[in-house]
């Protein structure tokens, strides 16, 4: 038999353990992160279960964070160690101080060029002391910070928001709780984004360490978020869809979405049917300078200007350039201005202090609704322009429309919304029940849910619309493709033809798959492209290349076709799949084929000697085998069975061919063909932009590891510095307490004024820069002088109370120890009382069993007569006692130790003084009273443990005895007897019962009554 503690080992351990891993992975992954990537602002919404759609605060407890970071030096750091970083608002702080290291507004340079006109060359005059350096072998927007040396300094701009994205996550999972780690996001990208700005973020996203289920437009997730809560007309039962338009104006640009909104009913699991709402996007427009940050810079240039036009500023000379140049004042400008902007949308003036703005110089800037609507009136036409392009591009007009709806920060500007009002024609289409700054992130998150297998929501289909149409372009001169030198000099050719094709219009739906044939028997390259043009057979110049395309084994593939395969040089065809990838919508290629189709009946006799095979008339082919002679088989054996079967179903072909023989030879009269197919092999590269090669994705990844290892160290030792300072000034009010004095001795709060002033000391002077493990030794000396005084006031708290409580268990053993002896008196007395009686009454045994033995061999009258002798209730045996004297030893002895310990060591703490460490500890009384109560509780388990099996078995036995008890009655006394009835009827029945229990057998009657006699019993107990 296995040992009690293998016994108790639940079964299948190794089940058990995996079964609790899977759920714990399952736990870790069923988190979805869906993320607003902002020009200014980053927002974030976490779908968990038990947190459904909740929107992540920042450690200021905000709901959205400043989209910028900052690397502020930390002072006398060991060389080569990290800045410490710093996010939010936090950052934007600290650009007065170091301007030349807070990086906000990163958005807008994702996947640019470090030489664009527009973007860059604003973002630098914004920013002037940031450095703005290429990327080596990119060409891509980087920073050099001034807190790392040489190429350690260089930042890619990729990077920098990866940084910010941690930030983010770190925030999800501090709201998620400990140890939740959430990987799986969805992110918000604008309309007009290319291939080189889309994989921009994706690397981000990378290097974040972040999982994309997807990249999702604005207009796009502010249309999920408004569908979550509502249900539209169903188009499969004949009802007209909505339109809406999702006008969106953030810091940085302005898009235009009309969106298609519709019920539909669709085939469900088994035989029913279910309705699911769609979102389509059905065109898109934006204009990718208009914006908040547009509408700063206006009242940045006019602050200039007021500001040189001041008297001190004349009397200096300031230049406005000189003044925007600088980088302290132009992060003072620029702040104040966006708060004036803002203020300005629900006031109708705002004043503007400047304390030192520029050489000392102060300045207090005022300024009207009015004056800004004219400095913003260039900005003002062009507000209606994405919204028109929108609509005709989808082909509605402002009357198709169901309503117009603002999201963004920047559409609460007055003068918008009254141009927006006046487009529309009607003021009670624009809605405002959406929240313009929350309602693409709640949107991002329920698309995450829904394309995350953990979750089950509402369905909703959404359809991302495209910003531009995708083609795709190769070279040939009809004879094969050119060679790269051909490329190169195709302006000398004459015999080329560039050829495009458009492979998927800016409407397709994400997923699609589309098959292009190619008339080409050699390896060749092809390009596929965003096609910025409106017009495919526009020139090149607006075609952003996305890949390039090179075939590897096409020319080998082709020749295996038409030497082995047989295939002619007419019928082979090459072909290529492509596919909109569902994350970004960008094309991939997914197979390349060649293959051709061998036509089987030139091989053959034609088509008169297949009509003559199907009749078996043909000649023979090797597929054939002769027939073998019945004569043939050995004498005697008997027939074939094959023989006799193939004999019938030649007369049953007979019987049937003939009249379906013409249309079966007009099937043989089609050509039988078959398919040759061989996979090309192809190598896909990115186009324009090179990607980061694995150094340096590597590089990164370290530096961001590294990075945020210093971040943590850094953190720890600061708790460590806050823990010891805050013990040092808790340390000086003990020394004042009163009940810390009653505690103490003189000599050990001398010695503790002495640690603490050291601590005091050495902490304000050179432990201002110590490690973590410095301060920890310091204030590991510190509590070893106050816990042992702490200690002792605990335990003369906690102590009355345990006492008090071992005391209560005293008493409750004492009293369960007579009642165990009161219990084992009874059962001794009971038994001796037993037996006495059963030597007074020696005869009841014997004449009960003379009785029966003579009633054996009677009929009904004797058989009666015996039952009677049987009923009589022999003498009760008591049932043996619950406890017994080793119960009683047991807890005596339990009791008897505790008691003894407990009087012996309060003798002893008596004897003791209020600063002398105390000789019992409340958690050895506590100890005391556990063990005492074990024994306790193990001596009141036999009782009930024996208590539920008597009442099962006198209940089961009370119920089966009672229905035989009444049986028996039944039989034994005529019912009509009873009642004074008519004596025929009793005899009747009486001798029914009687034919009754003689079918039962000679020991049925006797047991049952001795069974009958048994349930009285029990039921008198």
């Amino acid at each position: 038999m296995a040992s009690p503690s293998r016994r108790r080992r639940p079964p299948f351990t190794p089940a058990i353990l995996l079964l609790l891993l899977l759920s714990a992975t399952v736990s870790v992954a069923s988190s979805v992160l869906g993320i607003d990537l902002g020009t200014e602002y980053i927002k974030a919404v976490l779908v968990k279960p038990g947190i459904p759609l909740e929107i992540v605060l920042t450690k200021d407890s905000k709901r959205k964070e400043t989209a910028s970071v900052a690397f502020k030096a930390v002072p006398n750091a060991p060389p080569y160690s990290f800045p410490e970083r710093i996010y939010g608002s936090d950052a934007m702080a600290l650009s007065a101080r170091i301007p030349a290291d807070v990086y906000p507004n990163l958005k807008a340079l994702l996947g640019l060029p470090i030489t664009d006109p527009v973007v860059v060359s604003e973002y630098r005059q914004r920013h002037p002391l940031l450095q703005l350096v290429p990327l080596e072998g990119r060409g891509t927007v980087a920073f050099q910070s001034g807190t790392l040396a040489g190429d350690q300094g260089i930042f890619p701009v990729e990077e920098l928001l990866a940084m910010e994205l941690q930030n983010i996550r770190s925030n999800v999972e501090a709201m998620a709780g400990k140890g939740h780690s959430v990987k799986d996001a969805v992110l918000t990208v604008p309309p007009f984004y290319t291939a080189e700005e889309l994989r921009a973020v994706e690397l981000a996203a990378e290097l974040a360490g972040l999982n994309l289920l997807g990249l999702v437009s604005d207009g796009l997730a502010v249309g999920i978020n408004y569908a979550t809560s509502r249900t539209f007309p169903s188009v499969s039962e004949g009802a007209m869809p909505e339109y809406h338009l999702i006008y969106d104006m953030g810091a940085g640009y302005t898009s235009a979405t009309v969106l298609q909104f519709q019920g539909r009913t669709v085939k469900d699991v088994g035989k029913f049917n279910k309705t699911i709402q769609e979102v389509n996007a059905l065109s898109t427009a934006w204009d990718r300078t208009l914006g908040g940050d547009f509408m700063n810079g206006l009242i940045v240039d006019h602050m200039v200007e007021e500001f040189c036009n001041t008297p001190a500023a004349k009397k200096h000379g300031f230049a406005p350039e000189a003044v925007k140049a600088h980088g302290r004042t132009a992060a003072k400008l620029w702040k104040e201005a966006e708060r004036a902007r803002q203020i300005l949308s629900a006031n109708s003036e705002t004043v503007v202090s400047f304390e030192d703005l520029f050489e000392e110089v102060d300045f207090r800037y005022k300024l009207s609704r009015g004056r800004f609507e004219e400095l913003a009136s260039s900005l003002a036409e062009r507000v209606e322009e994405p919204a028109r392009r929108a609509l005709d591009a989808a082909q509605l007009t402002m009357a198709d429309l169901d309503s117009l709806i603002l999201h963004g920060g920047a559409t609460r500007t007055p003068f918008l919304q009254e141009r927006l009002e006046k487009l529309i024609g009607d003021a009670g289409k624009i809605r405002s029940n959406v929240n313009a700054d929350e309602a693409a992130v709640f949107g991002a998150a329920f698309m995450g849910a829904g394309r995350s297998p953990s979750f089950r929501v509402k369905e909703i289909r959404s359809r991302d619309a495209g910003p531009y149409a995708i083609g795709m372009r190769w070279t040939s001169n009809g004879k094969g493709i050119l060679s790269e030198t051909d490329l190169i000099q195709h302006h000398k050719l004459t015999d080329h033809t560039d050829r495009r094709q458009r492979l998927f219009l800016p409407t397709e739906p994400r997923g699609v798959e589309k098959h292009v044939p190619f008339q080409l028997r050699q390896d060749f390259s092809f390009a596929l492209y965003h096609q910025v043009a409106s017009d495919v057979s526009s020139a090149g110049a607006n075609d952003v290349q996305i890949s390039d395309v090179q075939t590897r084994n096409l020319t080998a593939s082709v020749a295996q076709l038409l030497s082995k395969a047989g295939c002619a040089e007419r019928n082979v065809t090459v072909s290529f799949t492509f596919r909109l990838r569902t994350i970004d919508g960008l094309p991939e290629v997914v197979r390349g084929v060649a293959s051709c189709d061998i036509d089987l009946s030139e091989k053959k006799g034609g088509v008169v000697d297949d009509v003559k095979g199907f009749f078996g008339f043909g000649s023979k082919t090797e597929e054939q085998t002769p027939l073998e002679d019945p004569a043939s088989e050995e004498p005697g054996s008997p027939p074939s069975k094959n023989a006799d079967q193939a004999a019938s179903s030649i007369v049953a072909e007979s019987k049937t061919a003939t009249p379906e023989a013409s249309g079966k030879s007009k099937a043989l009269l089609r050509p039988k063909k078959r398919s040759e197919t061989v996979h090309v092999e192809f190598t896909v590269s990115q186009a324009g932009t090179p990607p980061f090669s694995a150094a340096s994705l590597k590089k990164s990844k370290e530096r961001l590891s590294a990075f945020h290892d210093s971040d943590r160290s850094r953190r720890l030792r600061e708790e460590s510095l806050n823990s010891l300072e805050a013990f040092i000034y808790r340390s000086r009010d003990l020394l004042d307490d009163e009940i810390f004095i009653t505690a103490s001795t003189e000599e050990e709060r001398g010695a503790l004024q002495v640690k603490i002033q050291e601590a005091s000391d050495w902490l304000y002077g050179e432990g201002a820069d110590a490690g973590r493990q410095e301060l920890g030794e310091r204030l590991k000396g510190l509590k070893s002088l106050v816990n042992p005084v702490k200690r002792r006031i605990e335990e003369a708290n906690r102590r009355p109370q345990e006492i008090v409580q071992l005391r209560k268990v005293l008493n409750q053993t004492k009293t369960l120890i007579d009642v165990v002896v009161s219990d084992i008196e009874k059962g001794e007395a009971a038994k001796a009382a037993s037996v006495v009686a059963e030597e007074a009454n020696p005869q009841t045994s014997s004449e009960s069993t003379s009785t029966q033995d003579e009633s054996a061999g009677l009929e009904d009258s004797t058989s009666s007569a015996s039952s009677a002798s049987t009923t009589t209730i022999p003498s009760a045996v008591p049932d043996p006692p619950l406890y017994t004297a080793e119960d009683v030893a047991s807890l005596t002895s339990a009791y008897e130790s505790a008691d003894t310990w407990l009087n012996a060591k309060l003798a002893e703490q008596a004897t003791l003084s209020a600063h002398d460490d105390p000789v019992v500890l409340a958690k050895e009384i506590e100890a005391k009273s556990s063990e005492l109560n074990k024994a306790v509780l193990e001596t009141l388990q036999k009782k009930l443990r024996a208590i539920p099996k008597a009442k099962t078995s006198t209940r089961a036995k009370s119920k089966t005895q009672k229905a035989k008890t009444k049986s028996s009655s039944t039989s034994a006394t005529p019912p009509a007897q009873e009642n004074g009835g008519p004596a025929e009827e009793g005899a009747s029945t009486q001798s029914s019962a009687a034919s009754s229990s003689t079918g039962k057998g000679e020991e049925g009657a006797p047991k049952d009554a001795a069974e009958g006699k048994t349930g009285k019993k029990h039921d008198e107990l």
